[in-house]
């Protein structure tokens, strides 16, 4: 992990770090090439090329900002999406990792 976003992430409680953790992988996993990881705005940012997916942490939720969440939205529905068209995910839901790597994929590929 990127010593920026490392310590960043360590303001943030066990549960949130380890979502990030998860999400973060699970990016790192949704394509073949190799992903720049740093901060922009002080956001935890992957980027490949000019395309990018961010992690927003807060104190019980995760943000994602991925252009592809909006193709998803009916395999979404349980899940708030933000007015900024962001996934809001909660530490008390699951949700598919599947779902999760095909839009990441998408966000970073096409």
């Amino acid at each position: 992990m990127n010593d920026e976003v490392k310590n960043y992430m360590v303001k943030y409680c066990d549960d949130i770090q380890n979502l990030f953790g998860d999400l973060r992988r699970l990016i790192i996993q949704s394509v073949s090439f190799e992903i720049e990881e740093k901060l922009w705005a002080k956001l935890p940012s992957y980027y490949l090329g000019d395309k990018f997916v961010r992690i927003i942490p807060f104190k019980d939720h995760i943000n994602i900002e991925a252009n592809a969440i909006i193709g998803h939205t009916e395999q979404l529905k349980q899940f708030k999406i933000t007015p900024k068209g962001m996934l809001q995910i909660y530490l008390n839901q699951d949700i598919s990792e599947d779902v999760l790597i095909s839009i990441f994929n998408k966000t970073l590929t096409e």
